[in-house]
């Protein structure tokens, strides 16, 4: 016997299948994309870019590159400025996502976030004495913003090393990386332009959330 499709308490559409958010993540911002069930065929229902800094404060895009400059103790003030901003942006991102996704009738079930190479970082001193580390060091605070963002919405999150992301998709979702990325693709001919490898890598680490969150 059928039951009937359960409602909120606002009056919002039926909740229809759950969805998962994917961000690839890059110095001050991240491609975001929403991708719902079947999870044998999830489609895009949404995909946009997120802000995760404050223009009014210099250096936020790349705020370890502006701490070098600052020096020790200042840098290390303008590093916690910086987080702090992104962390209060990035919630409401993804807050804005879980309220957009039920107006479509989709529950959130799960954000996935391609990861970077996994290394430890060293002390901030060190940090800032290394150019290859500002840059590894800023693109794990933007993804650890965006982590953090998750767990505060109450959203597990599957997190997968970016070199990793098609062997690792093979194996969760049980199909070819030739047969993942002519899905891809056709994920974008259906929503046009831009789909570039941000979108596809965010699509296809929601994909692998969803997957996570349905076993």
């Amino acid at each position: 016997m059928k039951t009937a499709p359960k409602h909120n308490n606002k009056g919002s559409p039926p909740i229809e299948s759950p969805c998962a958010i994917g961000f690839r993540a890059h110095s001050g911002w991240s491609a975001l994309v929403i991708l719902a069930g079947p999870l044998r065929a999830p489609v895009v229902i949404e995909r946009t870019r997120i802000e995760l800094i404050d223009p009014a404060i210099a250096g936020s895009k790349q705020p370890f590159h502006r701490a070098r400059e600052l020096g020790l103790k200042a840098g290390a003030k303008h590093v916690e400025r910086c987080t702090e901003k992104a962390k209060e942006l990035a919630e409401q991102s993804v807050r804005g996502a879980v309220r957009f996704s039920l107006e479509k009738g989709h529950r959130v079930a799960a954000a996935g976030i391609i990861l970077g190479s996994g290394r430890p970082l060293p002390d901030f001193e060190s940090i800032l004495a290394s150019h290859p580390l500002l840059h590894t060091a800023e693109g794990q605070l933007f993804r650890d913003v965006l982590a953090d963002a998750a767990q505060r919405c109450g959203l597990p999150i599957t997190g997968v090393k970016e070199r990793e992301l098609f062997e690792q998709a093979e194996a969760w979702l049980r199909l070819p990386a030739s047969q993942l990325q002519d899905r891809l693709n056709a994920m974008g001919k259906i929503v046009g332009s831009p789909w570039r490898q941000d979108e596809k890598y965010s699509a296809l680490v929601a994909w692998m959330a969803l997957a996570d969150a349905s076993r």
